[in-house]
């Protein structure tokens, strides 16, 4: 958006200068006693399209450098003492895009051709032709004009490099970080997730061994810990930039909401609209919604049935989790770690969503994520 709003200016202040110089071009020409048709109409229309010319300069520096060079000659051949100011602006803008063996091949030719063009005029002999190609454009001029586009051009490069090494180290900052933050949860979490899993694993053994009947919690305990430790070791490869183990997104979401259903709830899945590919961050973002959202019912709406809607829109991806727990709607929702961490990642991609309680009981989880289509 801010680069939006600098090309404009910078689009305005190009014309601000092509007219300024056509405006200066043809004053000047004004000055003198020309005719207003033949050869004194051609060489007005010249002074006006050369420095009109300089509009387009950012876009086709070489373009415009020939076309600014033909004008000078032109106007030149047309009568016009007139200084070729609009070709030093281009020649400016040339070197400054690093067009510079370009430049120079062309602002050699233009040199040779202004006396031949005072000559053709008509209104100088040979030493006033090249007296007044001399005048019209002075080397000294060229060279500054060129020396400034060249000291600019590496200015913006040592700019544009600079910036390129802060990229990297905040990069290589971030990675360290990364690490850091991956040895720490596999350091404090692996062990204890690793003992749930097992412990959970074998009472439930032991239970059918014995020929018990196994209790739902502790089902609900035994897949928790698998879930968890599936979470955490894809975390951790997430975190080391190990790309063998892909993210969970959206396709998962089916198997999110079977699992749900083994706790007691009851728990739906809808699908909406025309499937489409969608970011990986805008599944992965989904995926963490409906996997919180169903934990929290899990644990502290007190609700029998669940609903995931999931709509694929052209331009966004919509979901909605609702419940019907015991929320109310004059209740307060507490912000707990799992909602907010819901709105960061939501307005981290640009989205919005609704966390509130609903007028006919229950709670509503609502997100919607805008996408750009994948072709």
């Amino acid at each position: 958006m801010d680069k939006g709003r600098f090309r404009v200016r910078a689009g305005v202040r190009d014309w601000l200068i092509a007219v300024g110089v056509a405006a200066a071009l043809l004053v000047t020409g004004l000055s003198g006693q020309h005719s207003a048709t033949g050869p004194g109409l051609l060489g007005y229309v010249l002074l006006a399209v050369g420095g009109l010319a300089l509009a387009a300069g950012r876009r086709a520096p070489v373009a415009v450098l020939a076309v600014t060079g033909l004008c000078s000659v032109g106007y030149q051949a047309a009568g016009f003492d007139v200084a070729a100011v609009a070709f030093l602006f281009a020649v400016y803008a040339a070197v400054r895009a690093g067009h510079r063996t370009v430049t120079v091949a062309m602002s050699v030719a233009v040199l040779a051709a202004l006396p031949l063009a005072a000559l053709a005029s008509g209104l100088h002999d040979t030493g006033e032709a090249f007296a007044q190609a001399r005048g019209a454009l002075q080397i000294a001029w060229l060279i500054a004009a060129g020396a400034a586009g060249e000291a600019l051009r590496q200015a913006e490069q040592r700019a544009d490099e600079a910036e390129r090494t802060r990229e990297e180290t905040a990069r290589r900052r971030a990675d360290e970080e990364r690490l850091h933050i991956a040895r720490e949860l596999h350091d404090s979490l692996t062990h204890q997730i690793s003992v749930i899993k097992v412990q959970s694993e074998a009472a439930v053994h032991v239970a059918r061994k014995r020929g018990e009947e196994v209790p739902e919690t502790l089902l609900a305990i035994r897949e928790a810990g698998r879930e968890a430790s599936r979470e955490l070791r894809a975390t951790l490869e997430a975190l080391r930039d190990d790309d063998t183990t892909p993210p969970h997104g959206l396709d998962h979401i089916p198997d999110l909401v079977a699992r749900a259903g083994k706790t007691g709830l009851q728990a739906t899945l809808m699908i909406e609209g025309q499937r489409h590919e969608v970011p990986a961050a805008v599944g992965r973002t989904v995926y963490r919604i409906v996997q919180e959202s169903l934990t929290n019912i899990a644990r502290h709406a007190d609700a029998t049935t669940a609903s995931v809607r999931i709509d694929y829109r052209p331009d966004a991806v919509a979901l909605q989790v609702d419940d019907d727990g015991t929320a109310t709607p004059d209740a307060v929702p507490l912000p707990g770690i799992g909602l907010l961490g819901m709105r960061e990642r939501v307005t981290a991609l640009g989205g919005r969503l609704l966390a509130a309680p609903r007028r006919e009981g229950g709670f509503t989880v609502r997100a919607e994520l805008p996408v750009e289509r994948v072709s």
